[in-house]
């Protein structure tokens, strides 16, 4: 079977996105996902996400981990399907869609930069050393010095791995307090891919979030290694509405590949 395929990318978090709206993608192969994405092998991308009809909605999302299973809420994924689906003649500028964890209402610009309101955080566990809340996927949050040069492999996946996330997994961020009229920036090990991504449209959100604890106002302007983003958010105690998540969203290429 020859499969139609689209490569999307939001600050270098990529994806290989497939419209079926026509319902031909099997969505219970973990094995043809995994390859698809396989950088080797397959097409290469960090997800695979299927844009299908949905009732009530302008479209449905449904994202895959890079390892084949499906996955929850994918903030860069999320800013890619809204320029797919323009791109498909979908939506206009405007979209309301469906996706792992909910509602999703977003815009375009012509430019392509894509604003994605998140759902809300209703409860943040602020720990000496960390922060721990759910953007739509499970984030652990840590501040460290010198992050250029952080392992960010090796101690990701040893907290991702630890006793208590072994079992469902935590993606795990870590960031640098910017100085005055800096980016706060951030570097991501991400759960499902198993390795650091070159951005993490959920992370940066929560890691947003968690650094206004430590004094950023919102909006915050994220350094990513794959380019900047802005989180812009309402926070009273615990609980965090109106966020929003904004960046660039580009295709890269189309093409055909057989299964």
């Amino acid at each position: 079977m020859d499969l139609t395929f689209y490569k999307y990318q939001g600050t270098a978090n990529d994806f290989v996105m497939i419209d079926n709206r026509d319902l031909h993608f099997d969505i219970a192969n973990q094995q043809l996902v995994a390859f698809l994405c396989e950088r080797r092998l397959g097409i290469g991308a960090d997800g695979l996400i299927l844009l299908q009809n949905r009732d009530g909605y302008d479209f449905e999302m449904v994202y895959f981990n890079a390892d084949g299973r499906l996955g929850s809420m994918c903030g860069n994924g999320g800013r890619c399907t809204v320029a797919f689906a323009k791109q498909l003649g979908v939506i206009a500028d405007q979209a309301f869609f469906l996706a792992a964890d909910g509602d999703h209402e977003a815009s375009i610009t012509p430019a392509s930069l894509v604003s994605l309101k998140m759902n809300e955080v209703t409860a943040i566990e602020c720990a000496p050393d960390f922060y721990y809340l759910n953007t739509g996927s499970p984030h652990y949050v840590q501040f460290v010095p010198e992050l250029s040069e952080y392992d960010v492999y090796q101690q990701g996946k040893e907290i991702r791995y630890n006793d208590r996330f072994r079992a469902e997994g935590t993606n795990v961020n870590f960031a640098q307090l910017p100085a005055p009229q800096e980016a706060l920036f951030v570097r991501t090990y991400e759960r499902g891919v198993e390795d650091e991504t070159y951005s993490c449209g959920t992370g940066v959100t929560a890691t947003a979030i968690a650094a206004s604890f430590r004094g950023l106002a919102s909006p915050v302007k994220i350094k990513t290694l794959g380019g900047n983003l802005e989180v812009s958010f309402n926070r009273q105690g615990e609980r965090v509405t109106d966020i929003y998540l904004t960046g660039p969203a580009q295709m890269v290429f189309t093409g055909k590949i057989s299964v």
